[in-house]
């Protein structure tokens, strides 16, 4: 009874807060009311780009967590997958003359090489029972030295040469869309995906029994471990996709819609794998919502520009905040999100 009302009220808070975001959203775009210049086309393109890597690291750790793992070290993958992605595209094309074949192959470089390191840290985690928020640090850490180190040895510097992105891909017909068109159909074809991932993860969580283990594995282990189910198997598979998925929007700052890898600070992540946590907090561990949470860190990280744009000038010391604001106001905001029961357990199945 109280699983299923959990259900409904999932489901009218994301009906809810998407329906006044699309409400707001259509508003400030056809009405000529004050913000109107602050909210535009432009304005929700750039946002659903900041949003797509933190949206794929969120639903990555958001399984993990939801099996009973706190991957805490989504940050550290991200580094990894930056550093990855670029340097098997610059590495593939021979420093010079990358192309768009390169950058789709270090896509799919990075998702496996954060397989292979996410298996080393499910082994880790579940196997030799390692504390896990001192073991996702500690990925962390060896992500900021490593970097910048990499980068070093690749480049001569922390950070690599300017490389290209991934193309924006035009959909003849769609792209004619009002709006719509503009935003999904004449982009990045990664922010079509991340859209797409967040669904198939919804669907996959929800509505069949491989995403009930998942739930299960994190709620009451022993139950699934009594029908049969191996509960270290389920939760080694969760670990390793948040660990890829992560890396993998590490790969989209640095090629998918950036310019390649910046060492220096606390790297190009800037902490988005921090934020991802909060958004699958937000999100009350759904991937849509999850997602939506994404769409408003991504579009205060994109502020900044779209002040520009209407003649507000703030310093970057100011505007660099804006996300982490964000996520305080809504760490307020939601107050208590109520995590799996076993987060940070492990188990041993019975024999």
């Amino acid at each position: 009874m109280s699983t299923a009302r959990t259900l409904v009220d999932d489901r009218r808070t994301l009906v809810g807060v998407l329906g006044a975001l699309v409400a707001v959203i259509a508003l400030l775009l056809f009405v000529d009311l004050p913000g109107s210049d602050l909210v535009t086309v432009g304005a929700l393109e750039r946002a659903l780009q900041a949003a797509t890597p933190i949206a794929l690291a969120a639903i990555g750790g958001l399984y993990a967590e939801k099996s009973g793992v706190f991957n805490i070290g989504l940050e550290g993958f991200m580094i990894f997958g930056a550093l990855v992605g670029a340097a098997v595209a610059w590495l593939l094309a021979g420093g010079d003359g990358i192309t768009q074949v390169h950058l789709w192959l270090a896509f799919i470089a990075v998702a496996l090489v954060s397989g292979v390191l996410a298996t080393l840290f499910a082994v880790l985690l579940i196997r030799y029972e390692a504390n896990q928020i001192v073991a996702g640090l500690a990925v962390w850490f060896i992500g900021l030295g490593f970097g910048p180190f990499a980068a070093t040895v690749l480049w001569g510097g922390v950070s690599s040469p300017s490389l290209p992105n991934i193309d924006a891909v035009s959909v003849p017909v769609l792209a004619e869309i009002p709006v719509l068109g503009r935003l999904f159909f004449d982009a990045s074809p990664l922010v079509l995906l991340t859209i797409v991932v967040a669904v198939a993860a919804w669907v996959v969580l929800f509505r069949t029994r491989y995403g009930y283990w998942v739930q299960a594995a994190g709620e009451n282990p022993e139950a699934l471990d009594t029908a049969g189910v191996d509960v270290n198997r389920v939760r080694y598979a969760t670990v390793i996709f948040s660990g890829v998925m992560a890396g993998l929007g590490g790969a989209v700052l640095s090629i998918g819609i950036g310019s390649g890898f910046t060492g220096t600070g606390v790297t190009m992540v800037d902490g988005r794998g921090w934020i991802a946590i909060v958004a699958y907090l937000f999100g009350n561990y759904n991937p849509l919502g999850t997602y939506g949470a994404s769409l408003l860190f991504g579009a205060m990280d994109m502020l900044q520009i779209q002040l520009q744009t209407i003649g507000i000038s703030l310093p970057g010391s100011i505007t660099g905040l804006f996300p982490y604001v964000a996520v305080l106001v809504v760490l307020v905001g939601v107050g208590y999100t109520r995590v799996p029961s076993a987060v940070g357990e492990s188990y041993d199945t019975e024999e």
